[in-house]
């Protein structure tokens, strides 16, 4: 396939949920929301994981990967850095902040393997030059290295995300598969009217106030028993 199919089909792979990364080990505090009672059937999570999608993802971390896609197809590495410490300053928990360390560090080993990445010796470099890289940014740079559009990069960075929230719902609430199907098909529809926004948003307006969302992550450390790391 050439021309503008491989992009989609590098796509796939970004946001495939076979991508090692470690993904599916982190449920970002829902865990510790069902276990507090928060949250207990479809409609409880279909407001978490949504509050989540609209006032954090997109938000800040959107626009945030869009900006480093810019960047890293401009060569800019300055930006390139600040705006990966601005993500690391910006995680609220020890949880956070290594959920998404670790899973920026293994895309980046991963990348080195891949196509686009293992031929290109300066790629490899300039990713190597965040010492902590963060995933948006690491997720950000493959999508920009392998011609994604980055109105499809988004969509399928913040897809790839509410699939593993949903699923981390159907193990911990639990909810049946069907259940979970419905909650992608109703969030799913809020997805392209949030890239837009986050395409737009100017950076001064870039936030991921989410109290919440930092409670419930910071009680998940200490939580007793649990299926997630975060």
């Amino acid at each position: 396939m050439t021309g503008a199919g491989l992009p989609l089909v590098r796509l796939l792979q970004l946001a495939s949920p076979t991508l090692p990364v470690g993904a599916y080990t982190y449920s970002q505090g829902l865990e510790w929301a069902v276990e507090d009672g928060g949250i207990d059937d479809e409609d409880g999570v279909g407001r978490w994981i949504g509050d989540q999608l609209e006032w954090n993802l997109a938000g800040f971390e959107a626009p945030l990967l869009a900006r480093a896609m810019t960047a890293w197809r401009n060569g800019d590495e300055a930006t390139l850095l600040r705006l990966n410490e601005d993500f690391l300053a910006s995680r609220e928990t020890a949880e956070l902040r290594a959920e998404t360390v670790q899973m920026g560090y293994s895309l980046r080993r991963l990348l080195t393997d891949l196509p686009a990445f293992a031929d290109d010796p300066a790629a490899v470099a300039r990713l190597g030059r965040c010492e902590e890289i963060a995933y948006p940014v690491a997720w950000g740079a493959a999508a920009a290295q392998w011609q994604v559009a980055a109105a499809d990069a988004l969509a399928a960075y913040l897809w790839a995300w509410l699939e593993n929230q949903v699923m981390a719902a159907v193990k911990c609430v639990p909810l049946g598969q069907s259940a979970g199907q419905r909650l992608l098909a109703m969030l799913g529809e809020r997805v392209p009217a949030l890239v837009a926004e986050a395409l737009e948003l100017a950076e001064s307006g870039w936030s991921n106030f989410a109290p919440g969302l930092a409670i419930a992550s910071s009680r998940h450390e200490t939580l007793y028993t649990r299926l997630f790391r975060s």
